[in-house]
């Protein structure tokens, strides 16, 4: 392993170490949810959940299961720390994030606890940085209260599709309006843009179509500004899952392909636009 003998003697004193041969495959997943400056990170034996949050109406969180890492080893139960992302993510491509084949940069994360700073060696060609963050007071993050037994309907799409609609659909709307239905249109995207209204519409039964479970029509609407962060997660992902449950809460589920083919999955919760919701009524 290149980066074994970088710690020093008493490697027992970390609460958490983690690492991996190719930083890449923690740096990607961490940008798709980078849309402020801070994550909360909340490591189990399970891996690593990496949440970010803004003004209590959209959340992403990253998993990372333990998997992934060629080491992985947790000394309590739980560990919670917050960071700036921001400078974790300068720190891990630190070294340019060389896209030259072969080359990777590795990477030991290691945290001793509460108060301590988040240390990251990272070794490429050689040479090894050594990056010490400061780590903060973790803040409770929020519980959208989002739970299978809730949802009403769920798609699954592959997310060449997506992309495609969010390239013909008009982004200077203020949000995106989501129709889920039993019956036709079935799915339908819908946007009220300075060009007028557009649509995209997917029949239960298209080629890119790889789940349709509605139960009851629900059309939504969501501010845009509140979905525009998850389409880095889409650009990554290869299918992505789509639900909402009773009180039209969203659920966007990325599933993404890492450099090694190991598959790691990003979700955002997002609430719907309550003044449409009023007016509605």
């Amino acid at each position: 392993m290149p980066l074994s003998t970088q710690l020093e003697a008493g490697e027992e004193q970390y609460v958490l170490i983690a690492s991996l041969d190719n930083a890449r495959n923690l740096s990607n997943i961490l940008k798709a949810i980078q849309f402020k400056d801070h994550a909360t990170f909340l490591a189990t034996s399970n891996g690593i959940k990496v949440t970010v949050e803004d003004s209590k109406c959209l959340q992403a969180n990253a998993f990372i299961q333990a998997e992934i890492f060629q080491e992985f080893s947790i000394q309590e139960d739980s560990v919670m720390f917050r960071v700036n992302l921001a400078v974790l993510l300068d720190c891990l491509t630190i070294f340019g994030g060389s896209a030259v084949p072969g080359v990777t940069t590795a990477l030991k994360m290691c945290y001793n606890g509460y108060g301590y700073p988040l240390t990251l060696i990272l070794e490429e060609g050689g040479v090894v940085t050594v990056c010490k963050i400061n780590t903060q007071e973790p803040e409770e993050t929020l519980d959208f209260d989002f739970c299978s037994t809730n949802v009403i309907n769920k798609v699954i799409l592959q997310s060449d599709s997506l992309r495609e609609a969010f390239s013909e659909l008009d982004m200077t709307s203020e949000v995106l309006q989501i129709t889920m239905s039993p019956d036709k249109p079935y799915f339908r995207l819908s946007t009220f843009g300075n060009s007028g209204s557009a649509h995209c519409d997917y029949p239960k039964d298209s080629d890119m179509m790889e789940v349709f479970q509605c139960t009851q029509t629900q059309t939504n609407r969501y501010k845009m500004s509140l979905l525009k962060p998850s389409t880095k997660a889409l650009s990554l992902s290869c299918k992505v899952s789509i639900r909402t449950d009773s009180r039209g809460f969203l659920s966007l589920q990325y599933m993404v392909r890492n450099d090694d083919g190991q598959i790691c999955f990003i979700e955002y919760f997002c609430c719907p636009d309550e003044e449409v919701g009023e007016q509605e009524q």
